[in-house]
């Protein structure tokens, strides 16, 4: 809050139309704060306190008229300002709006998160809700569009005000910047080691961004970008095959088989195989899945291929089968082959009700006249040749 002395009465304020007051920035509450607001109108020749660290706003009737950023006491008995304020009340009883607004020079530090997730559409892991996390330092730039944009616009009264206004602004700068990169081909699995360059991209974004505010950006630290828990795993798991330069198959493969090796009550060890041995075997497959290329089978002595290969992803459960599968060994879900949308031409995946490119129906129809199956699209029935509803 401000210190307010008034010399002429000795101490206390009175609500009065003549004595001037002295205000300035009490140093507890400025620790913290970014701007202050007097908390009454200004009266002929009240003074003000202005030291190093600070410049003080003279604002009447939504505009700023004077900034005031040298150290010194400062009587404000400008023609133009507070005392027609005065003598409008005297004779008319209108009070002019004349107040004065505190700023900060020095620089804050803030943390800010997502309230909302972002959705990242994700081109193997489909759409992903994202949150990000953060901390950023920022400063007044310009004092003319603070004052104006908070005071003026938004008539913020408190620097709580402001810094939620920041963050909120910060969290759309970065979700902005995530989407470009996105459109330069980032996927989920790239975040992390994109984090620099989502930093580095927020802060040369800022300055255009902040302008409006007079604010100024000049650090982002302790960047981080959370994925739904499965989502992590799945990319967890992906990186740990890339290590090991296998198929999904394959690296599920050599973990059981490491797992069962563990375990002395299972696995290995239960169908007669030593400990020793099962763990050896572990070792031994997760070394042929380093052999392994990521993409094709393995061709065995005999010349038969073991069980790795591509996979096919389950459009409704996402367990990975292999290709001859025509049903899904988690949840029965019949595999549909893929389809060319014919509306504008894109693959579709089978069993997809729309097209993911333009959003056109896939279903088939049945013909009114004849009753043929006719697929989604199509203008007219191939059989009867009659238009479709």
């Amino acid at each position: 809050m401000a210190k307010v002395t008034d010399p002429s009465r000795g101490g206390a304020l009175k609500d009065s139309l003549i004595g001037s007051a002295t205000f300035s920035w009490d140093d507890n509450e400025k620790r913290s704060n970014i701007m202050f607001r007097v908390p009454r109108l200004i009266r002929f020749n009240d003074n003000i306190v202005v030291r190093e660290d600070e410049i003080a706003v003279f604002y009447r009737d939504g505009k700023a008229l004077t900034y005031f950023d040298r150290p010194d006491r400062y009587a404000l008995t400008d023609i133009n300002a507070p005392i027609v304020g005065t003598i409008v009340k005297a004779l008319t009883g209108v009070v002019q709006q004349a107040e004065v607004i505190y700023l900060q020079k020095r620089a804050f530090d803030g943390k800010f998160g997502s309230k909302q997730p972002y959705q990242f559409r994700d081109k193997d892991f489909g759409v992903v809700n994202l949150r990000v996390f953060g901390e950023f330092r920022y400063k007044i730039g310009q004092p003319e569009n603070f004052v104006n944009q908070f005071i003026g616009t938004l008539n913020f009264a408190t620097s709580a005000e402001v810094e939620e206004r920041i963050k909120e602004q910060m969290v759309i700068l970065i979700y902005n910047v995530v989407g470009e990169l996105k459109n330069q081909g980032m996927g989920v699995a790239d975040l992390a080691s994109s984090l620099m360059n989502i930093e580095q991209g927020v802060l040369e974004k800022a300055k255009d961004h902040f302008d409006l505010y007079g604010i100024l950006i000049d650090k982002i630290s302790g960047l981080y970008i959370s994925l739904p828990e499965e989502v992590q795993k799945a990319v967890d798991t992906r990186a740990s095959m890339q290590v090991l330069g296998t198929n999904y198959i394959g690296y599920q493969s050599g973990q059981a088989m490491r797992e069962a090796a563990q375990n002395p009550s299972g696995g290995a060890a239960g169908v007669g195989v030593g400990i020793g041995a099962g763990v050896g075997l572990g070792y031994t497959m997760i070394d042929q899945m380093r052999q392994q290329p990521a993409s094709g089978p393995q061709q065995q002595q005999g010349g038969g291929a073991v069980p790795f290969g591509n996979t096919v992803k389950c459009p409704k459960c996402g367990t990975m089968n292999p290709p001859t599968n025509k049903f899904c060994s988690e949840c029965g879900t019949k595999f549909e082959a893929d389809k060319k949308c014919p509306k504008c031409g894109a693959n579709v995946p089978g069993g997809s009700k729309f097209c993911p490119e333009c959003g056109n129906p896939m279903g088939n129809k049945k013909c009114a006249n004849c009753g043929a199956e006719v697929p989604a699209g199509t203008k007219f029935c191939p059989e009867c040749g009659k238009p479709m509803q």
